[in-house]
């Protein structure tokens, strides 16, 4: 019976092991690429990051080419010169994730081999909770825009990086005069910052809300990131968890991240992502 035993204990082992399910497959990093696109919207186009209420692309986390901010194009630079001078920003400020498909299909348009793509704060942060853009939809445009990336660059690598937490925004901000002031003056977010010191339950539930409705956003990054296979890599949250100080804001919106915050950005993303 004791060889008996000795015989059967691997051979459940090896059984157990053939029953587990399959370990999702790896985001495959492959060379670097010789050209890249970012979608997205007022993040990834630097907006307030260097001027008053402008764009500002040369620092975006994505594709900029501000030394100080240090964006995934110039170390994808330090190790592959061939992409100098193809970076495309192809995000537009106001953007939500209806706009997605069409931003894909210029970047399918410029042949580049590495997609960025950081969309949904605008489909969260509207003008009240009920405006927001339903999960389902969300996905939807989601999966619109990865398939056309997919069909036309069907050998480029994709980067869905997570929104980040506006309730963390709203936390930062809530006892700064001139945040709260810009705030409302600009009707910024208002979903989430209207009523910024208010500790009322209804308030407190409806921040709660917005921020629930960006982490289902951000599930299904996840989830449709996961479907589009081994040339896709989701960031696992690393930017939705990163905790923003005030210092990282623009000081005319409060909202909008400021150099050093797109330097963090870049790097919290690309050490995320496929890190040539």
């Amino acid at each position: 019976m004791s060889l008996i035993r000795r015989l059967l204990v691997p051979l459940a082992a090896l059984t157990a092991l053939a029953l587990l399910p399959a370990a999702p497959a790896a985001a495959d990093p492959g060379p670097p690429p010789s050209a890249m696109a970012s979608l997205g919207d007022s993040i990834t186009r630097g907006f307030n990051a260097c001027g008053w209420y402008v764009d500002c692309t040369s620092r975006s986390f994505s594709t900029g080419d501000n030394s100080a901010v240090n964006s995934h194009y110039l170390r994808i630079r330090a190790v592959n010169p061939a992409i100098g001078g193809r970076n495309h920003n192809d995000a537009r400020s106001g953007a939500k994730s209806a706009d997605m498909y069409g931003q894909a299909g210029t970047a399918v348009g410029q042949g580049v081999g590495y997609v960025t793509m950081l969309i949904g704060a605008n489909d969260a942060c509207t003008s009240s909770e009920s405006s927001m853009t339903p999960v389902g939809t969300y996905r939807a445009n989601i999966d619109a825009a990865l398939n056309r990336l997919k069909t036309g660059l069907p050998t480029a690598r994709v980067q869905l990086i997570s929104i980040p937490d506006i309730r963390r925004l709203w936390s930062v901000g809530k006892d700064s005069g001139s945040a709260r002031s810009a705030w409302s003056l600009f009707g910024i977010c208002q979903s989430m910052l209207a009523n910024p010191t208010s500790t009322a339950p209804a308030d407190t539930d409806r921040r709660n809300r917005v921020r629930q409705r960006v982490v289902d956003y951000n599930t299904q990054l996840a989830q449709a990131c996961a479907a589009y296979g081994p040339n896709c890599d989701f960031d696992d949250n690393a930017v939705f968890g990163y905790p923003f100080t005030l210092s990282q804001l623009s000081g005319w919106d409060y909202f909008h991240p400021n150099a050093s915050g797109q330097q963090v950005l870049a790097n919290v993303s690309y050490a995320a992502g496929f890190r040539w």
